[in-house]
């Protein structure tokens, strides 16, 4: 830990980290969502249907749920400087693939393998971890979080003037492909100015990489059902590409598929019993213990908060367009406000979480969330345009003061297994935005946002089974000596 002042304006120590971070954190968004401002343009070039682009925009989210939980291990084993700079690196190779693409399967593949780079996130949570002590955590996590999602607005504002300033047809090519460029040349940059952790300090690794460890048998059970929804959203969205939905995938490749899922949850499950096999004929000393309903609780609020953002965001322009009939770049741009709330809530989030308490503030912040939807499924036509808008502010900031403050508790559970925590956590967020999304396609606007306040009701009855971190977590250090790292004042 470095114990150095709290400065936002200063560029050296654990701020240069901060920094580095949430810029990394920004490209991957910037390159996760630089479709979705570009799409009538693709869609017109490519000659797409508008069940084709739809099915991009799946696409574009489904492998970030298992890239998550993967890239949350990779972090914890070999560090978030060389897994970031990897990542960065790696994923532009798809980010070009889908600017020369010519058809809608290079495309749709194209977009597919770009949703690893949404695991991006997960990574700076364990880095912003080492760097900061817990009074200052949710802080610091919720200015990365916070501006680094904010990627996905500034691509929104401005890939669509990039690709008309290249122009014609292809201008949308060459806007994707300098976003691709900016991950492959920041990638060098993370790599060569970031360090795992303060001079001094360990990087606690985890015993196992396979699968997450419990420290009792009851955890066991219970992190064998949480795992079950990640496999349910991922089973889902081939069911939305199978033939009794849109039909890009046939019967035969959707069953494999269903089959594929369980044999694979079938491996995890037997991984996770050799990793945790040891529980049931020894207890874990105490000081070494956590609880893993503190991980299923955090899961619970991401799954309403950051997956109720990811739809929202993708549904709001058309629900303002077609609710007060405004032109398509009025109703991006009002829509847009949402996003923006990002740059303030989410480390507002945060810092109210460091100054007044973990589940304190999240029981406030949840409640507000279901208040904030249950509002936002009131919105029509009758009400003025500002006053729409003012709701949708208000609701982002509880959804956004809600994802940070889910994240200044992450890294309080178990240092050593951070990386991991943040990846199920984080693939939560992916699993409820799928699952709001199926819901969209089956009701209207105003039941979708009761459904999103239903679920933030539930995530606020589970958060009184929540314990505030307290007291201190004990790591071991390879020469068998144990360090003890507080969690609170």
């Amino acid at each position: 830990m470095e114990n150095t002042k709290f400065n936002l304006f200063s560029f050296s120590g654990k701020m240069k980290t901060l920094h580095l971070s949430w810029m990394a954190f920004f490209i991957t968004f910037v390159v996760w969502f630089n479709f979705a401002p570009l799409l009538q343009m693709v869609k017109t070039s490519l000659g797409l249907s508008t069940q084709e682009i739809k099915t991009l925009l799946i696409l574009n989210v489904a492998l970030t749920i298992p890239a998550r939980v993967v890239i949350g291990m990779l972090t914890d084993k070999y560090g978030p400087r060389l897994v970031y700079s990897t990542l960065l690196a790696v994923c532009s190779i798809p980010c070009f693939v889908f600017a020369l693409s010519d058809s809608f399967i290079q495309a749709a593949i194209a977009r597919f393998l770009l949703g690893f780079i949404g695991a991006g996130f997960v990574i700076g949570i364990r880095l912003v971890s080492e760097w900061f002590p817990h009074d200052e955590l949710g802080t610091a996590e919720g200015i990365y979080g916070g501006w680094g999602n904010f990627g996905s607005a500034a691509a929104a504002f401005t890939l669509p003037t990039l690709a008309l300033m290249f122009g014609g047809e292809d201008g949308w090519r060459y806007a994707v492909a300098i976003t691709g460029l900016m991950s492959l040349l920041f990638s060098v940059v993370f790599y060569r100015s970031v360090q795992d952790t303060p001079k001094g300090s360990t990087y606690f690794r985890p015993k196992h990489l396979t699968a997450m460890e419990v420290t009792s048998k009851g955890d066991f059970f219970f992190l064998l059902i949480m795992k079950i929804p990640m496999y349910a959203a991922l089973a889902l969205l081939a069911w939305k590409l199978s033939p009794s939905n849109i039909g890009m995938l046939s019967e035969t490749v959707v069953n494999a598929f269903y089959l594929g899922l369980f044999a694979l949850y079938v491996y995890e499950v037997s991984q996770v019993w050799k990793v945790n096999k040891s529980i049931f004929s020894k207890p874990v000393p105490e000081m070494h213990q956590y609880k893993f309903k503190q991980v299923a609780v955090l899961n619970v609020l991401y799954f309403a908060t950051f997956g109720s953002e990811l739809a929202v965001v993708s549904m709001l322009p058309l629900f303002f367009l077609e609710t007060f009939e405004l032109t398509p770049v009025l109703a991006g741009m009002v829509a847009s406000a949402y996003a923006f709330m990002n740059l303030m809530s989410r480390p507002g989030g945060g810092w109210i979480s460091d100054k007044f308490g973990r589940k304190s503030t999240l029981l406030i912040l949840t409640a507000g969330l279901a208040g904030g939807y249950f509002m936002m499924g009131q919105v029509d036509s009758e009400w003025p345009l500002w006053l729409a808008v003012c709701a949708a502010m208000a609701c982002s900031f509880f959804v956004q003061a809600g994802e940070g403050a889910v994240f200044a508790t992450v890294p309080l559970i178990k240092r050593r297994m951070t990386g991991q925590i943040a990846g199920m956590t984080g693939a939560y967020g992916n699993v409820g935005a799928v699952v709001y999304l199926t819901v969209l396609s089956f009701v209207d606007y105003q039941t979708f946002f009761y459904v999103i306040a239903g679920t933030a009701v539930l995530g606020f009855v589970t958060l009184m089974f929540m314990e505030e971190p307290s007291g201190q977590i004990a790591e071991v250090n390879e020469d068998g000596s144990v360090t003890l790292i507080n969690v609170s004042h």
